[in-house]
């Protein structure tokens, strides 16, 4: 049978490859979702099955060169800019046509492939909203098959929604450009196994979007556009740019239809840029700055250097020195390029009951934005409708045209040792039971199926729950770490506060929520233990999701 989608004999030639090496489909094994017919038709389970079969011995390499990476730099390696690549470097290339829809991108709003949230951001006023299945999504079976029906009903206009007071939402004439991010590679779908074995779920997401919306994105004249995450090498970046090739090919669609976005958000990637652009060059449109999952892989990458030891969370912001070196190295990269250099996140979220507290947090967002905008950037994210005004007021006021691509920043000159510079500041104990706090109450949250949660008036997702998980294990294995005070900050210390933190929560908890909050405590406890610090923590607990 074909959906009304269905590319035709395209599909019909990579079902027959499939076939070819006996693996006529995935099989599925997850519990029966809303619109899983619908969704997972035999066509688009066999287009995904072809990208699997051909590429996931190949990812399973780049995971094992990833291990390596990571060993040497624990016997004491640095990042460093590659040698074998200085003449991709230092040559003159661009990258491929950009869309007429993505030319302006001023400001993009993200947030989960929930129903009601895709109608609010495209609805925002932002200029994209990138639809996320990977930081905010916590991928319960019925989220990932829910998101993927959802995008199709969004792409076709036809996405609407009923609260249960009864109201309604639905989409706009005019709205945001849409953008979908894709799991990682390091992550896995348990529930549609390829001879076996769980299938990439980076390839699940990317080829099941592609195969159902590529023709009707095309008739609204816009395109099948994604946000790439987590990469660490161009090697990476190169698998991508296969996958993207077969993938077209497979259904019928030309040469550099999709185009992409990667994410610069692990610090062996910041020393790739270049290489990573022209990998995906026939495809690619931009960087980003994932400001929360590079603080992130930094502390990860370096977790076993005791002069590596980072500051609280709260002060390693976008002006500590190395963060700047990232942010502007990455604007000089991509504008050498052709390519937009995308700013980061604004975490904030409106504070409705504290007017003070609310215009502080404000100002931030205005500062930073100013702060972006006035580098050069070409766009920035926000996690919230609200801020998308502020946002806009400040582009609009910097920006000459729908970009700022001509400026070159010529002027930036970035070395390994300021991209690799620890961040000033000290630990103080509400840093620590902050960290304790967030990490039990987000993983809470994910466990109970949503992965984009407010809490202290931040947008936490699965990047920001990470940097208090690695900074937990980070602080608790140095033994020569101290609190501001003076005094040792250990496993001893860590386990008071999260015995403390855990009985509060669990106290405060509605009953069914109760389970999540002792099951997140346990999590935080058995991680921060850990003699090897893991190298995510939703692999770890993946396995607790339907």
């Amino acid at each position: 049978m074909k959906s009304h989608d269905s590319p035709g004999k395209a599909v019909d030639s990579a079902i027959r490859k499939v076939q070819e090496n006996g693996l006529t489909t995935l099989e599925i094994r997850g519990p029966m979702a809303p619109r899983q017919a619908e969704v997972l038709t035999t066509e688009a389970l066999a287009f995904v099955a072809d990208l699997a079969h051909r590429f996931q011995p190949r990812l399973k390499e780049l995971l094992k060169a990833r291990d390596a990476r990571q060993g040497r730099f624990d016997a004491g390696e640095l990042p460093a800019f590659r040698i074998d690549t200085q003449k991709v470097r230092e040559s003159d290339w661009r990258v491929g046509e950009i869309p007429a829809d993505l030319m302006d991108r001023r400001v993009e709003i993200t947030g989960p492939v929930e129903r009601k949230m895709i109608i609010n951001a495209l609805n925002s006023g932002a200029k994209v909203f990138m639809a996320d299945f990977e930081d905010s999504l916590a991928p319960t079976w019925e989220n990932v098959v829910e998101g993927q029906a959802n995008l199709k009903d969004a792409v076709r206009g036809t996405i609407g929604f009923t609260s249960p007071e009864g109201k309604q939402y639905k989409l706009k004439d005019k709205h945001a450009v849409l953008v979908v991010r894709p799991r990682g590679w390091h992550l896995l779908e348990k529930h549609a196994l390829l001879a076996g074995e769980p299938v990439p779920a980076a390839l699940f997401d990317f080829g099941l979007y592609l195969f159902h919306n590529a023709k009707a994105l095309k008739e609204k004249g816009t395109g099948p556009y994604y946000y790439l995450p987590k990469m660490e090498s161009s090697e990476e970046a190169a698998l991508w740019e296969d996958v993207i090739t077969r993938a077209e090919a497979a259904l019928d669609i030309p040469f550099g239809t999709v185009k992409v976005t990667a994410l610069i958000e692990t610090l062996p990637a910041a020393f790739e840029m270049d290489e990573i652009l022209y990998a995906l060059k026939a495809h690619i449109v931009g960087l980003n700055c994932g400001r929360w999952d590079y603080i992130f892989s930094f502390i990860k990458k370096l977790h076993a250097r005791k002069e590596r030891v980072f500051p609280e969370r709260g002060l390693v912001t976008m002006t500590a020195p190395c963060m700047r070196a990232y942010s502007q190295l990455l604007i000089k990269t991509c504008h050498r390029r052709g390519a937009f250099a995308m700013g980061g996140m604004a975490a904030q979220i409106p504070i409705k009951n504290d007017e003070a507290a609310n215009q502080t947090a404000l100002a931030k967002v205005r500062a930073d934005k100013e702060r972006e905008a006035g580098d050069g950037h070409d766009g920035t994210w926000v996690a919230h409708p609200a801020l998308v005004p502020i946002a806009l007021e400040i582009f609009d006021k910097h920006l000459k045209g729908k970009n700022q691509l001509e400026k070159r920043r010529e002027d930036v000159q970035v070395s390994a040792e300021q991209l690799l510079a620890v961040p000033e500041g000290g630990i103080s104990q509400k840093g620590l039971e902050n960290n304790v706090e967030v990490f039990i109450l987000y993983m809470a949250a994910w466990l109970a199926g949503n992965g984009c949660v407010p809490i202290h008036n931040l947008m936490e997702d699965a990047a920001t729950a990470e940097i208090s998980r690695t900074q937990l294990w980070q602080w608790a294995h140095r033994k020569d770490t101290r609190l501001d005070d003076g005094s040792p900050l250990d496993k001893k210390r860590i386990d008071t506060v999260l015995d403390a933190q855990s009985a509060r929560l669990t106290q405060a908890a509605a009953p069914a929520q109760q389970a999540h909050v002792r099951r997140a405590a346990e999590l935080v406890r058995n991680l921060t233990h850990a003699e090897r610090l893991e190298p995510f923590l939703t692999t770890v607990a993946y396995n607790d999701l339907e």
